[in-house]
């Protein structure tokens, strides 16, 4: 049976927000602390030791190379996806049919990495909100894995940690989201075909844009698990996220609008990461995220890189120090050093660490109202600021907060919060010295990530 957040009241939260110059207390304390609570919970409810179990089991596949063996039940990719799709099916029987699961597909040939034929299967799981069912927060791991040769099939590939602690990650979540009903859908998504060219997140991003998918954020985890990197650092207690300043499909007027008005490092994506960020500091224990300012590693690229390329607001969440010794390796020792990405490398509490950070952060945006839309400003030589946005139908919204910051300032410094409006002055605020965006927030007091105005803050990934 699903859990409503209104009649979950297992603890009360303290509500701590970022500084106000507005005091008045805009909602029930009582509704407040129940879905904060709840939010509190879901960190909690996530197990090291089903993570543990699930890494386990995808490692025994022997490898999951894209190319690999379909047909058995105990070896190859065939056999791992078929295992993930079981897990979404036995947990939606545990919620009375709460997920919809779905082989969304392929055949992908002619490529560098796939030559001949071949079936790109991604297993997905949705789970629809009860009031906005086509907005969509999804949770993403890649299934397949690889050793040296990216072309080698056969060989032993476990890839524990690159990436069965991102699937198990995205199976523990949909494990314990599924208790819970939301406002918005949770899409849990276990993708193919990443180390052969992000087949599987191009398959999906497609298939989001025919069927007029809402995508307010799409949390990538790519390497959860390690906690000692190839710089000698040993660390579990902070992560990474990644994000692309601005949009990929911005166009030269869009472009052009920016260079006079700012917005660099305020895209959607950019903003999606600091709503995790401020998630993590105030649900998740003994975690730091890292915002880094660039779309993945240096050179480097994941499954979250077709999304952002629809324009749909999407990060990569990962470990802090990486292990190459343990990334694309043979199975082998030389001169003393042990090559592989075999479980000994996984920190099953460092995985369910961020496994928490991912689920916290989904039910919070599946929980809030969508963002703010239309969102737009001015104040040009004046000595107040004025924003603006769209009315919303969402009787769920009881309100705006107003963010702002200085320029040089990664995370919002100042807030305001507005009744229900579409308009709102901070008066002898001056537009020239910050920058600004506005979050919707429900009676409950969770709140959208804010947009920052224009184009290049919408989360509209369509918008002209």
């Amino acid at each position: 049976m699903s859990i409503s957040p209104l009649k979950l009241v297992t603890r009360i939260i303290k509500y701590s927000a970022v500084a106000s110059v507005c005091s008045a207390s805009f909602y029930s304390v009582a509704a407040q602390t129940t879905q904060q609570a709840s939010l509190h919970n879901i960190a909690d409810q996530i197990s090291a030791q089903r993570i543990g179990d699930d890494i386990q089991t995808l490692v025994d596949f022997g490898t999951r190379h894209t190319l690999s063996e379909t047909k058995s039940d105990t070896r190859g990719i065939g056999a791992a996806r078929r295992w993930i799709k079981k897990e979404f099916e036995a947990i939606s029987a545990q919620c009375g049919g709460c997920l919809e699961i779905l082989e969304v597909k392929q055949t992908i040939s002619g490529e560098k990495r796939i030559p001949d034929p071949v079936e790109v299967v991604n297993i997905i799981a949705i789970q629809r909100g009860n009031t906005d069912p086509n907005r969509m927060v999804m949770m993403s791991g890649d299934i397949d894995s690889r050793v040296s040769d990216v072309m080698d099939f056969t060989s032993d590939s476990p890839g524990a940690n690159d990436n069965a602690s991102g699937v198990a990650g995205v199976i523990e979540a949909a494990r314990v989201l599924s208790q819970y009903t939301f406002n918005g859908s949770v899409v849990y998504a276990a993708l193919s075909g990443e180390e052969q060219g992000l087949f599987g997140g191009k398959i999906l991003t497609a298939y989001a844009q025919k069927n007029n998918w809402q995508v307010h954020g799409v949390l990538n985890n790519d390497m959860i698990g390690n906690i000692t990197g190839i710089n000698g650092v040993t660390d579990n207690t902070t992560a990474r996220i990644f994000s692309e300043g601005t949009r990929v499909v911005e166009t030269k007027e869009q472009a052009r609008t920016r260079r006079f008005t700012g917005g660099e490092v305020d895209s959607a994506s950019r903003n999606l990461a600091r709503y995790i960020d401020t998630i993590a500091d105030k649900y998740i224990e003994n975690l730091d995220t890292m915002l880094v300012y660039r779309l993945d590693r240096f050179a480097r690229g994941g499954h979250h890189r077709p999304f952002n390329d629809a324009g749909f607001a999407a990060v990569r969440i990962m470990e802090t120090n990486e292990h190459y010794d343990r990334q694309h390796q043979d199975l082998r020792t030389e001169n003393g050093v042990v090559y592989g990405d075999t479980i000994d490398g996984v920190d099953f509490d460092y995985a369910a660490k961020l496994t928490s950070l991912n689920a916290v952060s989904l039910a919070s945006m599946a929980w809030a109202p969508a963002p703010p839309k239309e969102v737009k400003i001015s104040g040009a030589v004046r000595a107040s600021t004025t924003l603006s946005w769209q009315p919303t139908e969402d009787k769920n919204v009881a309100g705006y907060r107003i963010y702002w910051r200085y320029t040089s300032e990664p995370q919002w410094q100042y807030s305001q919060w507005v009744d229900k409006a579409s308009e709102f002055t901070l008066k002898n605020v001056v537009i020239d010295n910050y920058y600004f965006g506005v979050a919707s927030v429900n009676k409950q007091g969770i709140e959208s990530p804010v947009v920052f105005p224009g184009a290049v803050g919408s989360f509209d990934h369509n918008i002209k």
